[in-house]
């Protein structure tokens, strides 16, 4: 009888120990990230472990894309591209990769070392721009939005002289590789510069005569899955903590303003396919 008691006893302690271990489970979501998004993510990671949940972040070096990481399975999200840079992945590699929630827009912008208005920008002025067809195109819409220029009829997203339909002030397009393009303005009157490449430089979006603002849509930066988790409910925790007044206030204050934090609806962040086709 003796042993009886004593084995149920260490049946109950076993459930006890089997319960508690459960209780005390976490959620994990793996993120593939750029080493550039780190501390924003770490932020995340804390404020998520406040809730259940467990984030392990995997940085991924410029010579290995996190959306094919995504598409094997090696993360359940990754947070690190526009929309256009998605749709295009997709696109050439028949992948159904799907986002789940804005984040930020890291905005080109026109910068100058001689000029500091738009005003400023006369008849025949030299616009250095970004050679990858890309980010030309890209640099296309920023002077489009600013009246500068207008883009062809078939524009497609990508750069080149012959997207321009209409120049009126006959701008010179310089296309250059767009990690010069900050010294490129000693000879030039502008230059369209990339985020990155500004901070780099020692340019804060601050700084920039003109920028890139939320209407440009294909180039707002995302939280992406695959299709099947698209409404998963621990990944749109993730996007809400993301979304969320404080971690806006965090990126703001760690990039100086250079980052401009995004919360818009995915209906209407699908609506620039209205306006563009990559």
């Amino acid at each position: 009888m003796k042993k009886i008691h004593v084995l149920l006893g260490l049946l109950t302690l076993l459930f006890l120990l089997v319960a508690c271990g459960k209780s005390e489970e976490k959620d994990v979501v793996k993120v593939g990230i750029r080493s550039s998004e780190l501390k924003t993510w770490e932020y995340i990671k804390e404020q998520a472990a406040k809730e259940d949940l467990e984030l392990v972040l995997v940085t991924f070096s410029a010579q290995f894309d996190p959306n094919q990481a995504l598409a094997e399975d090696e993360v359940d999200i990754n947070a690190f591209q526009h929309v256009a840079y998605l749709n295009l992945f997709n696109t050439n590699n028949d992948t159904d990769l799907q986002a789940i929630g804005t984040t930020i827009m890291a905005p080109i912008g026109l910068y100058s070392n001689k000029y500091s208005s738009l005003a400023d920008i006369k008849e025949g002025a030299k616009i250095a721009v970004p050679n990858d067809t890309s980010n030309w195109g890209r640099a296309l819409l920023l002077l489009q939005e600013y009246n500068l220029l207008t883009v062809s009829d078939d524009f497609d997203g990508n750069g080149g002289e012959d997207r321009i339909k209409d120049n009126p002030k006959n701008l010179t397009l310089l296309p250059v590789d767009g990690a010069t393009t900050p010294r490129v303005m000693e000879d030039a009157d502008f230059a369209v510069i990339n985020n990155g490449v500004a901070v780099e430089a020692g340019l804060l979006l601050k700084d920039a005569i003109i920028h890139e603002n939320e209407t440009a849509k294909p180039f707002i930066n995302v939280i992406v899955a695959k299709a099947e988790d698209k409404d998963n409910t621990i990944l749109k925790q993730v996007v809400d903590i993301y979304q969320r007044e404080d971690t806006a206030d965090f990126i703001q204050e760690i990039s100086k303003g250079n980052y401009i934090p995004v919360k818009m609806s995915l209906e209407e962040l699908a609506s620039w396919k209205k306006f563009y086709s990559y």
